[in-house]
């Protein structure tokens, strides 16, 4: 359950923000420097802060595994945005489809796999994450 928890906290708050950074110039020039100062750091070398933080709690488990699901969310979100055929972009625009349509019917199903791909690596990054935060605040067991 922290797992699923955690690791939604994380695609909630990530895949939008990839999406708006693959469309966005000004979304990309602002918070593309948040995401790369974070991507260096290791989730598990969070661990201390975030028990001082949260305490030994599930919030600070939650916050973990969010965390750590949050950055490569949103990296493989917004490179997968960021690689859409431009030329079936055209083609959308040629067709006389709005920009909302644009982004529904050609861009979302164009990134659907590359999002899929950084979910199922997030969820792997959240079950070890999940197992590390355990091993050292549990109260119950995993």
């Amino acid at each position: 359950m922290r797992v699923i928890v955690g690791f939604a906290l994380g695609a909630l708050v990530g895949i939008p923000l990839g999406y708006a950074m693959g469309l966005s110039g000004w979304f990309r020039g602002w918070f593309d420097p948040i995401v790369e100062f974070m991507r260096p750091v290791p989730p598990l070398a969070l661990i201390p802060l975030v028990i001082i933080w949260f305490g030994i709690d599930e919030g600070s488990k939650y916050a973990l595994i969010a965390f750590g699901t949050f950055t490569p969310t949103v990296v493989a979100t917004y490179g997968a945005v960021d690689n859409v055929d431009r030329t079936l972009i055209r083609m959308g625009q040629s067709f006389g489809l709005s920009w909302f349509s644009i982004v529904r019917k050609i861009v979302l199903p164009g990134a659907m796999p590359g999002i899929l791909s950084g979910l199922r690596i997030s969820l792997s990054i959240a079950i070890i994450l999940l197992v590390a935060a355990e091993m050292l605040g549990a109260e119950h067991g995993i």
